[in-house]
Protein backbone atom coordinates (compact mmCIF):
# COMPACT_ATOMS: atom_id res chain seq x y z
CA UNK A 1 0.00 0.00 0.00
CA UNK A 2 1.28 3.45 -0.86
CA UNK A 3 2.65 5.49 2.05
CA UNK A 4 0.45 8.31 0.75
CA UNK A 5 -2.72 6.36 1.59
CA UNK A 6 -3.45 3.90 4.40
CA UNK A 7 -6.62 2.35 5.79
CA UNK A 8 -5.96 2.32 9.52
CA UNK A 9 -9.10 0.52 10.65
CA UNK A 10 -12.25 -1.10 9.30
CA UNK A 11 -15.09 -2.23 11.56
CA UNK A 12 -18.66 -3.44 11.12
CA UNK A 13 -20.91 -1.49 13.51
CA UNK A 14 -24.68 -1.30 14.14
CA UNK A 15 -24.63 2.02 12.24
CA UNK A 16 -22.77 0.61 9.23
CA UNK A 17 -19.19 0.11 8.04
CA UNK A 18 -16.77 2.35 9.92
CA UNK A 19 -13.48 3.26 8.23
CA UNK A 20 -10.52 5.28 9.46
CA UNK A 21 -7.96 6.24 6.86
CA UNK A 22 -4.89 8.41 6.56
CA UNK A 23 -3.61 10.08 3.41
CA UNK A 24 -1.25 12.76 2.26
CA UNK A 25 -2.63 15.70 0.29
CA UNK A 26 0.09 16.35 -2.26
CA UNK A 27 -1.89 19.30 -3.62
CA UNK A 28 -1.60 20.92 -0.17
CA UNK A 29 2.12 20.44 0.31
CA UNK A 30 1.93 16.83 1.44
CA UNK A 31 0.07 17.42 4.71
CA UNK A 32 -1.27 14.34 6.44
CA UNK A 33 -5.01 14.13 7.02
CA UNK A 34 -7.25 11.63 8.77
CA UNK A 35 -10.73 10.80 7.47
CA UNK A 36 -13.68 8.83 8.85
CA UNK A 37 -16.49 7.22 6.86
CA UNK A 38 -19.61 5.61 8.30
CA UNK A 39 -21.54 3.60 5.76
CA UNK A 40 -21.89 5.81 2.70
CA UNK A 41 -21.49 9.02 4.71
CA UNK A 42 -18.24 10.97 4.85
CA UNK A 43 -18.27 11.69 8.56
CA UNK A 44 -15.28 13.91 9.30
CA UNK A 45 -11.80 14.99 8.26
CA UNK A 46 -8.89 16.49 10.15
CA UNK A 47 -8.65 18.97 7.27
CA UNK A 48 -11.86 20.64 8.47
CA UNK A 49 -12.00 20.98 12.25
CA UNK A 50 -12.44 24.69 12.98
CA UNK A 51 -16.18 24.40 13.61
CA UNK A 52 -15.66 21.56 16.12
CA UNK A 53 -13.31 23.84 18.07
CA UNK A 54 -15.72 26.77 17.74
CA UNK A 55 -18.46 24.59 19.22
CA UNK A 56 -16.45 24.18 22.42
CA UNK A 57 -15.29 27.78 22.66
CA UNK A 58 -18.70 29.33 21.95
CA UNK A 59 -20.53 27.00 24.29
CA UNK A 60 -18.12 27.25 27.21
CA UNK A 61 -17.72 30.97 26.63
CA UNK A 62 -21.26 31.40 27.99
CA UNK A 63 -20.46 29.87 31.39
CA UNK A 64 -19.55 31.57 34.63
CA UNK A 65 -17.70 30.21 37.65
CA UNK A 66 -14.42 28.35 37.82
CA UNK A 67 -15.12 24.59 38.00
CA UNK A 68 -17.14 23.14 35.15
CA UNK A 69 -18.31 19.59 34.51
CA UNK A 70 -18.75 19.14 30.76
CA UNK A 71 -20.22 16.46 28.48
CA UNK A 72 -19.13 16.05 24.87
CA UNK A 73 -21.53 14.01 22.74
CA UNK A 74 -19.53 12.37 19.96
CA UNK A 75 -15.79 11.77 20.17
CA UNK A 76 -14.88 11.68 16.47
CA UNK A 77 -11.30 12.81 15.90
CA UNK A 78 -11.33 14.60 19.24
CA UNK A 79 -11.26 18.27 18.23
CA UNK A 80 -14.27 19.39 20.30
CA UNK A 81 -13.02 17.59 23.40
CA UNK A 82 -9.47 18.94 23.12
CA UNK A 83 -10.76 22.48 22.57
CA UNK A 84 -12.91 22.14 25.70
CA UNK A 85 -9.85 21.09 27.72
CA UNK A 86 -8.12 24.32 26.72
CA UNK A 87 -10.46 26.06 29.17
CA UNK A 88 -8.74 25.87 32.56
CA UNK A 89 -12.14 26.05 34.28
CA UNK A 90 -13.07 22.57 32.99
CA UNK A 91 -12.79 20.30 36.03
CA UNK A 92 -14.10 17.16 34.32
CA UNK A 93 -14.89 16.13 30.77
CA UNK A 94 -17.16 13.17 30.07
CA UNK A 95 -17.16 12.01 26.44
CA UNK A 96 -20.10 9.87 25.32
CA UNK A 97 -19.74 7.87 22.10
CA UNK A 98 -21.79 4.98 20.72
CA UNK A 99 -18.94 3.55 18.61
CA UNK A 100 -16.41 1.52 20.58
CA UNK A 101 -13.90 1.45 17.69
CA UNK A 102 -13.69 5.26 17.77
CA UNK A 103 -12.89 5.12 21.48
CA UNK A 104 -10.19 2.51 20.76
CA UNK A 105 -8.61 4.69 18.06
CA UNK A 106 -7.86 7.27 20.72
CA UNK A 107 -6.72 4.76 23.35
CA UNK A 108 -4.26 3.17 20.92
CA UNK A 109 -2.97 6.40 19.38
CA UNK A 110 -4.32 5.78 15.88
CA UNK A 111 -5.50 9.40 15.63
CA UNK A 112 -3.37 12.50 16.29
CA UNK A 113 -5.24 13.80 19.36
CA UNK A 114 -5.66 10.41 21.04
CA UNK A 115 -2.72 10.65 23.43
CA UNK A 116 -3.62 14.19 24.49
CA UNK A 117 -7.15 13.14 25.40
CA UNK A 118 -6.41 9.84 27.07
CA UNK A 119 -3.60 11.28 29.21
CA UNK A 120 -5.58 14.24 30.53
CA UNK A 121 -6.77 13.27 34.05
CA UNK A 122 -9.93 15.35 33.65
CA UNK A 123 -11.20 13.15 30.83
CA UNK A 124 -13.30 9.98 30.92
CA UNK A 125 -14.97 8.23 27.99
CA UNK A 126 -18.26 6.34 28.17
CA UNK A 127 -19.33 3.85 25.50
CA UNK A 128 -23.04 4.65 25.25
CA UNK A 129 -25.72 6.15 23.03
CA UNK A 130 -25.71 9.89 23.77
CA UNK A 131 -29.35 10.29 22.76
CA UNK A 132 -30.57 7.47 25.00
CA UNK A 133 -28.60 8.89 27.92
CA UNK A 134 -29.90 12.41 27.29
CA UNK A 135 -33.51 11.24 27.52
CA UNK A 136 -33.03 8.95 30.52
CA UNK A 137 -33.58 9.90 34.15
CA UNK A 138 -30.08 8.64 35.05
CA UNK A 139 -28.35 10.97 32.60
CA UNK A 140 -24.93 10.72 31.05
CA UNK A 141 -22.69 9.32 33.78
CA UNK A 142 -23.31 5.63 34.57
CA UNK A 143 -21.09 5.91 37.65
CA UNK A 144 -23.18 8.77 39.10
CA UNK A 145 -26.85 8.45 38.06
CA UNK A 146 -28.62 11.78 38.07
CA UNK A 147 -25.39 13.77 37.89
CA UNK A 148 -25.81 17.28 36.46
CA UNK A 149 -23.38 19.18 34.23
CA UNK A 150 -22.55 22.78 33.42
CA UNK A 151 -22.35 22.25 29.66
CA UNK A 152 -23.27 19.68 27.02
CA UNK A 153 -21.54 20.01 23.64
CA UNK A 154 -23.04 17.91 20.84
CA UNK A 155 -21.32 16.96 17.57
CA UNK A 156 -22.87 13.76 16.21
CA UNK A 157 -25.51 14.32 13.52
CA UNK A 158 -24.87 16.50 10.48
CA UNK A 159 -27.75 18.74 11.58
CA UNK A 160 -31.02 18.49 13.54
CA UNK A 161 -32.68 17.30 10.34
CA UNK A 162 -29.80 15.46 8.62
CA UNK A 163 -29.34 12.54 10.99
CA UNK A 164 -26.95 9.61 11.16
CA UNK A 165 -29.89 7.48 12.30
CA UNK A 166 -33.63 8.14 12.32
CA UNK A 167 -33.91 7.11 15.97
CA UNK A 168 -32.01 10.29 16.91
CA UNK A 169 -34.88 12.46 15.68
CA UNK A 170 -36.82 12.44 18.96
CA UNK A 171 -33.96 14.22 20.73
CA UNK A 172 -34.40 17.31 18.53
CA UNK A 173 -38.08 17.69 19.40
CA UNK A 174 -39.50 19.62 22.35
CA UNK A 175 -39.66 16.69 24.78
CA UNK A 176 -36.14 15.52 23.93
CA UNK A 177 -34.65 18.97 24.48
CA UNK A 178 -36.49 19.38 27.76
CA UNK A 179 -35.13 16.02 28.92
CA UNK A 180 -31.61 17.21 28.14
CA UNK A 181 -32.18 20.50 29.96
CA UNK A 182 -32.94 18.55 33.13
CA UNK A 183 -29.33 17.24 33.18
CA UNK A 184 -27.87 20.76 33.36
CA UNK A 185 -27.13 22.90 36.39
CA UNK A 186 -28.93 26.27 36.59
CA UNK A 187 -27.10 28.62 34.22
CA UNK A 188 -25.82 25.63 32.23
CA UNK A 189 -25.36 25.58 28.45
CA UNK A 190 -26.22 23.26 25.59
CA UNK A 191 -24.30 23.85 22.34
CA UNK A 192 -24.81 22.03 19.04
CA UNK A 193 -22.97 21.95 15.73
CA UNK A 194 -24.94 21.85 12.47
CA UNK A 195 -23.76 21.66 8.89
CA UNK A 196 -26.91 23.50 7.73
CA UNK A 197 -27.92 27.19 8.00
CA UNK A 198 -29.92 28.21 11.10
CA UNK A 199 -33.41 26.69 11.15
CA UNK A 200 -36.18 28.85 12.61
CA UNK A 201 -38.23 25.81 13.62
CA UNK A 202 -35.36 24.34 15.61
CA UNK A 203 -34.58 27.69 17.22
CA UNK A 204 -38.21 27.84 18.33
CA UNK A 205 -37.96 24.35 19.85
CA UNK A 206 -34.78 25.33 21.69
CA UNK A 207 -36.56 28.42 22.97
CA UNK A 208 -39.26 26.29 24.57
CA UNK A 209 -36.67 24.35 26.59
CA UNK A 210 -34.07 27.03 27.35
CA UNK A 211 -34.12 30.62 28.56
CA UNK A 212 -31.59 32.05 26.09
CA UNK A 213 -31.01 30.82 22.54
CA UNK A 214 -28.79 32.10 19.76
CA UNK A 215 -27.24 30.78 16.56
CA UNK A 216 -23.77 31.60 15.24
CA UNK A 217 -22.97 31.17 11.55
CA UNK A 218 -19.30 30.27 11.27
CA UNK A 219 -17.38 30.61 8.00
CA UNK A 220 -13.98 29.08 7.39
CA UNK A 221 -11.69 28.94 4.35
CA UNK A 222 -11.89 25.66 2.45
CA UNK A 223 -8.31 24.61 1.58
CA UNK A 224 -9.57 22.51 -1.34
CA UNK A 225 -11.44 25.32 -3.11
CA UNK A 226 -11.50 29.09 -3.27
CA UNK A 227 -14.91 29.14 -1.55
CA UNK A 228 -15.61 29.31 2.17
CA UNK A 229 -17.39 26.64 4.17
CA UNK A 230 -20.21 27.68 6.52
CA UNK A 231 -21.70 25.91 9.53
CA UNK A 232 -23.99 26.83 12.41
CA UNK A 233 -23.37 26.58 16.14
CA UNK A 234 -26.51 26.79 18.30
CA UNK A 235 -26.00 27.87 21.93
CA UNK A 236 -28.85 27.53 24.45
CA UNK A 237 -28.62 28.59 28.09
CA UNK A 238 -30.60 27.28 31.04
CA UNK A 239 -32.21 29.82 33.31
CA UNK A 240 -30.43 30.49 36.60
CA UNK A 241 -32.21 30.07 39.91
CA UNK A 242 -32.80 33.22 41.91
CA UNK A 243 -30.08 32.24 44.37
CA UNK A 244 -27.52 31.71 41.63
CA UNK A 245 -28.51 34.91 39.87
CA UNK A 246 -27.87 36.91 43.08
CA UNK A 247 -24.49 35.27 43.74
Amino acid sequence: MSKDFEELDYQETPLGELILRRRRMLSLGGIEIYEVKLGEAFLMSSLFHEVEEALAHLGLGELEGDRWDVVVGGLGLGYTAVAALEHREVASLLIVDALQPVIEWHRHGLVPLGNKLTHDPRTRTVHADFFERAQSADGFDPEQPGRKFHAVLLDIDHSPRNLLHLRNAAFYEADGLRALEAHLHPGGVFALWSDDPPEEQFLELLGRAFANVRSHVMTFPNPLTEAESASTVYVAGKEMTNDKARS
